[in-house]
């Protein structure tokens, strides 16, 4: 099983029906974290290291995109997961200038429609598959999507956690 060696999140696919309900606890925390109205939350510790907000921003946006990627798995056999261009949307879609009440309600929202694809795979659909650009170009299940996703979550709750906690 693959281990995150930063955050220490352990890849178990038999975990996968359970991302469903942890993505809307997941994102409920963000939302929280959001809501502190704290100035760290637009602040970078490092030129290269998002803020706070903009981890959320892209978290809403990784959960939008793994939606769209797991109902394309559904609907045709292996389709190609285009990158979401994570990097550019910082900038594109103004990450820094958002208002965090209003990321952390679309990021309730957009938790709540991957969670909704996810509870409605039958057992035969989370063997489905995509083809996933990251980190390398392979074949990957739904059941390995959701995984994936739980491990974003987790591993920027804790960027967003650590930032807010800084001196």
């Amino acid at each position: 099983m693959d281990t995150c060696a930063h955050c220490g999140f352990v890849y178990d696919l038999s975990g996968a029906i359970e991302v469903a309900a942890q993505t809307r606890d997941h994102a409920a925390e963000f939302a929280d974290l959001l809501g502190t109205d704290s100035p760290k939350l637009r602040q970078r510790t490092e030129p290269q290291v998002w803020s706070p907000l903009e981890y959320a921003c892209h978290m809403r946006d990784v959960l939008l995109v793994q939606r769209e990627r797991a109902l394309a798995a559904r609907r045709w056999d292996t389709p190609e997961a285009t990158p979401m261009g994570r990097d550019e949307r910082v900038e594109h879609d103004g990450y820094a200038d958002q208002q965090p009440a209003d990321v952390g309600r679309q990021i309730r929202d957009a938790a709540q429609l991957f969670a909704n694809v996810l509870d409605r795979l039958a057992d035969e659909d989370w063997e489905r598959t995509l083809i996933y650009n990251f980190p390398a170009r392979e074949e990957r299940s739904l059941r390995w999507l959701a995984v994936h996703t739980l491990h974003e979550l987790r591993h920027h709750l804790i960027d967003m956690r650590t930032q807010l906690a800084s001196g």
